[in-house]
């Protein structure tokens, strides 16, 4: 501990003549009770803020909104339109009964069969592309329905598997007891 004192006074003799010694003025304190004392108008940002922060929340609801919808077209024809919109009510009916199958025996056929309707979603996603760029004709319109009907067919194909997987579950149960 001396020793760091001792280094300690060494320094503050190597800097003695260089210290800034210059004297306050007198009215220093009364200056500065002055600027303490005064009021300076608070700066409302708030307004600012709120403008900036809607911009951005309603940026951030059209690019979901943009994004959520991919499969909504534009140019299709009312029938179109109504077709698609019927078979993606089917499509979401047994999407639904395959979510209230989930189980802990089921989970991995439901989590591939998820994944292979991943895939025929973006195969169905090129489809409404070219149905948009290039308009209506049989071949999309064919394309767009078999699509459609693979899907119900497939999902419809899985939840008859794990009903015959539980089926089967509860047959050998049965016999085992």
């Amino acid at each position: 501990m001396k020793k760091e004192n001792d280094n300690l006074e060494q320094l503050f003799e190597k800097f003695e003549n260089q210290w800034d010694l210059q004297e306050l003025n007198p009215d220093h304190q009364m200056d500065f009770l002055q600027k303490l004392n005064k009021k300076q108008p608070k700066k409302k940002y708030w307004f600012v803020t709120a403008i900036a922060a809607s911009i951005v929340l309603m940026l951030g609801v059209s690019i979901f909104y943009k994004i959520d919808k991919p499969k909504e077209f534009k140019f299709a024809s009312k029938e179109t339109k109504r077709t698609d919109s019927i078979f993606n009510i089917l499509i979401d009916n047994e999407l639904v009964k395959l979510k209230e199958k989930s189980s802990p025996e089921n989970e991995q056929i439901i989590n591939d069969a998820l994944k292979q309707m991943k895939v025929f979603d973006a195969d169905y996603q090129k489809i409404i592309n070219e149905l948009q760029k290039n308009g209506e004709n049989k071949q999309i319109i064919y394309a767009m329905i078999s699509n459609l009907q693979t899907r119900i067919s497939f999902l419809q194909t899985v939840l008859k598997r794990i009903e015959e997987n539980e089926n089967f579950k509860n047959n050998s149960d049965e016999k085992t007891l």
